[in-house]
């Protein structure tokens, strides 16, 4: 009987938080968005070797306002354009469950990054993150012609992409590390970490049942893919 009782308390404990849950998952899905993986990484990169950047330290203002500019780019303008696809009727919500809704706002978002990568062949940073600015941009087209066919995880791919981008940033910066006040990560360990939010970014869409888990390992694929071309490419 106490073993009914308790069994019975938990289950009610977990439908009281279920709610909690799926509004924690969608601000987490939020925050896994794909468009700000330039600025993620950016910020990764400048905190950990600002010099590379031309700056002593992330907080100066020429780092705030490449962070501000990469950030308004990559991720504030085509969202903005594609939350404005809604009121036009151009896509029924913004999550877009119908992978026929994505075309357009794939097509924006591909345009602005290939002005970015443009931009930053100018020598004005590093080459690697340019290298990392042709990646994302690959990985918006490839995930483009593959959402022809099947519907893919926008999310998984941006993950994908991300955790490529710390991986070659770890052979390209040996011995690098990031500070957090007294604590000292090496590169190794920021991707361990990042390895770690890509799989609950990844469950977080099966939760949400946004995505089957085929959708979402070929947005890992996708993400992997792109970052290996661009390093070949460049």
């Amino acid at each position: 009987l106490l073993s009914l009782l308790s069994l019975l308390s938990l289950l009610s404990l977990l439908s009281l938080l279920s709610p909690l849950l799926n509004t924690l998952a969608r601000i987490l899905s939020f925050l896994f968005h794909p468009l700000l993986v330039l600025t993620y990484i950016l910020a990764l990169m400048m905190a950990i070797n600002p010099f590379a950047f031309g700056v002593r330290d992330i907080a100066d203002s020429r780092g705030v306002l490449l962070l501000i500019s990469v950030f308004t780019t990559s991720f504030m303008i085509p969202g903005l354009g594609v939350v404005l696809m809604k009121p036009l009727g151009l896509i029924q919500s913004l999550e877009m469950h119908d992978k026929q809704e994505r075309t357009g706002p794939f097509i924006i978002c591909g345009v602005f990054y290939l002005w970015l990568f443009k931009n930053f062949l100018t020598g004005s940073v590093p080459l690697i993150f340019a290298q990392f600015a042709l990646a994302a941009t690959i990985a918006l087209f490839l995930a483009f012609f593959a959402n022809i066919f099947t519907k893919i995880s926008v999310q998984a791919t941006g993950m994908g992409t991300l955790s490529s981008m710390v991986l070659i940033l770890a052979f390209i910066w040996p011995g690098m590390t990031l500070e957090l006040g007294l604590l000292q990560l090496s590169l190794n360990a920021v991707l361990a970490g990042i390895l770690l939010l890509a799989g609950l970014a990844g469950y977080i869409q099966l939760r949400l049942g946004a995505h089957a888990p085929e959708d979402v390992w070929r947005g890992y694929a996708i993400g992997a893919v792109s970052v290996l071309l661009a390093y070949l490419l460049l």
